[in-house]
């Protein structure tokens, strides 16, 4: 990626559905340059845009899970694991025996099917621990290692800030059907979203701008950090004394390598994933800044083998 395939991510990353014409008049070069760009970079698979919606507006629950593996398992399990509308951030860790996983679960019966019954029973899954996230406090969509635009150029770029949170909200069928082609490709153009919904085009757009309004659609950056240089991720899990946690979240939330951090349940209270340029800056960022923290009481540290899901819907290989 060259300086303007950088410059474009960032725009993507600040506002994903935002026209062209807006991105070129902000980057300074021609609308017909922007849509070049991007359409290269989809279709090499480096970068897209998805919408994904705010599982909390919806009344959902966050779990992350870790599932220790028989080594020829990791791969199916995984894959399989992707496939679900209800997980993110699919990832085998630690020599292809491990793997590390989001889900936000609709139900609680659900979560049970899922946490309870289905994963207990695979005979090839050796150990699995599942624990709900609290609190985030960093988020990939504000990750600094794609940041390269000026303050000026952002807020030309910043999308309307979602309305103040007034209860839960439940989506239609038609609802599920737009959000699941924008989990596919959230430019999906009007006439797209109408035929999968049966709305008329300004129907359509009218419910994607009043879901944006109220925070439960967002337009998120799918991109790979190994296109951007860093080549070492890792997944941390940490354990904070209680008194020190939020302090802790917090630094960690802004290291320019951090790109999720969230307060958990269980033995483990914090979880980071780093995204570093090589191994040794995941050496001097773990011994270094982390080590450095008084609160800290335990860190374990996984790296990442391979990337199976991202956000959004898993696009066929």
């Amino acid at each position: 990626m060259d300086d303007l395939d950088r410059a474009l991510a960032d725009a993507l990353r600040i506002n994903g559905r935002a026209p062209f014409a807006r991105i070129a008049d902000v980057l300074g070069v021609s609308e017909q340059t922007v849509a070049r760009r991007y359409r290269r970079l989809r279709s090499a698979g480096i970068l897209r845009v998805v919408g994904g919606v705010d599982g909390a507006r919806l009344g959902y629950s966050s779990w992350t899970i870790r599932l220790r593996c028989t080594p020829d398992a990791a791969t199916a399990i995984a894959a399989a694991l992707a496939r679900r509308p209800d997980t993110y951030w699919v990832h085998i860790l630690s020599g292809g025996t491990e793997i590390s996983c989001f889900i936000q679960a609709h139900t609680t019966e659900e979560r049970d099917a899922l946490l309870l019954e289905k994963l207990p029973r695979t005979t090839r899954v050796l150990a699995m621990t599942a624990h709900a996230m609290l609190r985030g406090y960093a988020a990939p969509s504000g990750w600094s290692g794609i940041a390269r635009l000026s303050a000026a150029q952002v807020e030309k770029l910043r999308p309307p800030q979602p309305e103040a949170a007034t209860g839960t909200t439940e989506l239609t069928d038609p609802d599920q059907a737009l959000l699941e082609i924008l989990a596919r490709d959230g430019r999906a153009g009007h006439a797209d979203l109408a035929a999968a919904t049966g709305w008329s085009e300004s129907t359509v757009r009218r419910r994607i701008d009043g879901l944006a309004r109220a925070g439960i659609l967002r337009y998120e950056l799918d991109i790979s950090p190994e296109a951007l240089g860093f080549h070492a991720e890792a997944r941390l899990w940490m354990t904070v004394r209680p008194t020190g946690l939020i302090a802790v979240a917090q630094a960690m939330a802004n290291h320019p390598y951090v790109q999720f951090a969230a307060v958990t349940t269980g033995p483990t209270n914090l979880m980071v994933a780093l995204a570093c340029p090589d191994s040794d800056a995941l050496f001097d960022c773990v011994t270094g800044e982390i080590g450095s923290f008084e609160d800290v009481q335990t860190l374990e540290t996984a790296p990442l083998i391979r990337t199976v899901k991202r956000t959004g819907a898993v696009l066929p290989r």
